[in-house]
């Protein structure tokens, strides 16, 4: 009597969804706040003309400098470690957390320094913001160190992530102010506070997003896995 093989169906082919536009748009996001700093280091090591503007960078550079090289670091660097495939690499994301740790602790204290510190030219209007998010981006840090330590790896990605957020929000504060000066003009003290500040708000919304997305994906994968079974 003939015999018929029957063969097991195969398994559903998962497409694995590309890994490089969240880091990459992160990227370009950053390099607003790159360029500009760019700019402002050359103006000061070219011996540009001294402006009420740029006075107080060239009173104290030593803070600017120290900002705007730190965050450079911070926020291209860190764009990478959105990359699934490279995350899941212990090895980079050990050699890459620390230089990240380091240079976002040096871009929070600086900033909140030259906040604190730096006079400025046309009012103190945004000061408290500045203080307060800088503020938040330092106690991430910490709190994502702290996390880590723990071996607390959840709460130390969303710490990071929060951190990591803020860190750009200068990208943001950019998309958000072009098309205010495009479309009513130039803006006032107030008006340009706001904006600063909703570039930050928008920021730190997204990443609690995430940060939620990654916890329910977490916790379906958890529900999904088969439990063992019970010996009787």
């Amino acid at each position: 009597m003939p015999t018929q093989t029957i063969r097991p169906a195969a398994a559903p082919v998962r497409r694995s969804r590309p890994q490089w536009p969240v880091p990459a748009g992160l990227i370009l996001l950053s390099l607003i706040p790159v360029v500009f700093g760019a700019l402002r280091l050359t103006e000061l090591t070219s011996g540009a003309d001294v402006t009420p503007q740029n006075a107080r960078f060239f009173a104290s550079p030593i803070p600017v400098v120290t900002h705007i090289v730190s965050v450079t670091v911070y926020s291209l660097l860190g764009a990478f470690q959105f990359v699934p495939s490279l995350r899941g690499r212990r090895g980079w994301h050990r050699i890459a957390g620390r230089i990240l740790i380091p240079a976002g602790l040096f871009a929070a204290l600086s900033g909140l320094w030259m906040s604190a510190f730096y006079p400025l030219s046309d009012g103190y209007t945004d000061v408290p913001l500045r203080l307060f998010f800088g503020t938040a981006m330092l106690v991430s840090l910490v709190l994502g160190v702290a996390a880590i330590r723990q071996r607390d790896f959840v709460r130390h990605s969303a710490w990071m992530t929060r951190a990591y957020a803020i860190a750009v929000g200068a990208g943001t504060q950019a998309l958000v102010s072009i098309p205010w000066l495009l479309l009513i003009g130039p803006t006032d003290v107030p008006t340009r506070a706001a904006l600063l500040g909703a570039g930050w708000v928008i920021n730190v919304a997204v990443a609690e997003y995430v940060i939620r997305r990654r916890a329910r994906k977490a916790s379906r994968r958890t529900v999904s896995r088969p439990s063992p079974a019970v010996p009787r």
